[in-house]
């Protein structure tokens, strides 16, 4: 029997599900919903200048969170910003290079976090955008915040950039664990003061990211991946006990299940690459998935897109389910190939 709806998750239907419920058709939202793929977010970014200027400025990052909901009939809104938002706070300096991605410095190779001066106060505009966006969504829209993981953000941190196989950190966990626990354990304060932040200033519910989960062995992503996970969503449930969370390791492949048992969270989001047949077999009973749409079928569109749709509703219809993309939607993504997916889902345009 699904859970009584409470009032705050009624009218909200992807916090209905985080709670428990099923809904048909699911919710959806979609990640990176708010960005490059759509013409009104690039006249923006032309016009106001750089992505890290974007961040920090709350009228233009609550525009840019909003963008997707005016065009398209989705379930949520999550928070234009950025993982290496907690970093910068630390006072690692951040900068984007066009073409390559974001670039800390110094990198924690050859440097320590005594070395910084923490900038608290580079939070702050964040949750101004979320103020800003809280005021103007419907009573129907769930507002997501979000924060990286702490592995996903010590990995950036240490090497100073990303990287595919997360080489430095991984080293370090090897080569010096006790400093990569500092790392981490810095990491988690921030990002707790961070996600209380947005709390505070009017998101429902937050999504953990931790992109790079998927390169750690088996005994390191129970060190690094589900124990610093597990104590964060304990952190926030003692300062907030009604707070859903999403948690979302991408990668995780085999690792998922006990990622799920573990670490707390109130959902799971799958990748891509998870078979949703085999992720409701071994998923805990009830727990509510998000996903997992791979976005090149999504850019692909036609015959490829409604198969993969219909797959994913047929082998997830038993459990409580919030429709998504297995990562971000890509930048060349059709405007009409998510009119299609959205008509596939009942959602009518």
């Amino acid at each position: 029997m699904d859970p009584e709806p409470s009032e705050r998750t009624a009218d909200k239907p992807v916090l209905a599900v985080l709670a428990g419920q099923r809904r048909d058709p699911p919710p959806l939202w979609m990640m990176r919903q708010a960005g490059r793929y759509l013409p009104e977010y690039r006249e923006l970014r032309a016009h106001k200048g750089g992505f890290l200027d974007l961040v920090y400025d709350p009228a233009a990052a609550a525009e840019i969170t909003l963008q997707p909901l005016r065009r398209f009939p989705l379930d949520a809104a999550i928070l234009f910003s950025d993982i290496l938002i907690v970093p910068h706070a630390l006072g690692q300096e951040l900068s984007f290079v066009a073409g390559e991605g974001p670039r800390l410095a110094p990198p924690l190779t050859n440097a320590s976090l005594d070395d910084f001066q923490p900038r608290m106060d580079r939070l702050q505009p964040i949750y101004e955008t979320v103020r800003r966006v809280r005021a103007e969504l419907s009573p129907s829209t769930t507002f997501l915040g979000f924060a990286g993981s702490p592995w996903t953000v010590a990995t950036y941190m240490v090497a100073g950039e990303g990287s595919r196989e997360q080489a430095e950190a991984r080293q370090l966990a090897y080569r010096d664990p006790g400093r990569l626990a500092a790392i981490i354990e810095a990491i988690e304060e921030t990002t707790l003061t961070y996600l209380l932040g947005q709390i505070d200033a009017g998101v429902d519910a937050v999504q953990l990211f931790d992109s790079w989960s998927g390169s750690l062995a088996p005994s390191e992503f129970e060190r690094w991946v589900i124990a610093p996970t597990t104590r964060l969503v304990e952190r926030l449930r003692t300062e907030r006990p009604e707070l859903k969370i999403i948690g979302f390791p991408k990668g995780a492949g085999g690792k998922l299940a006990p990622y799920a048992r573990e670490t707390g969270v109130d959902a799971v989001g799958l990748d891509e690459t998870v078979d949703p047949v085999w992720a409701d077999s071994v998923l805990p009973e009830g727990l509510p998935v998000q996903g997992n749409l791979d976005p090149l079928a999504l850019i692909a569109g036609g015959e490829p897109l409604e198969l993969a749709v219909q797959r994913i509703l047929h082998a997830l219809a038993g459990r409580p389910h919030i429709f998504n993309l297995g990562h971000g939607i890509g930048q060349t993504t059709p405007i009409a190939h998510v009119e299609s997916m959205l008509r596939l889902l009942g959602k009518g345009l």
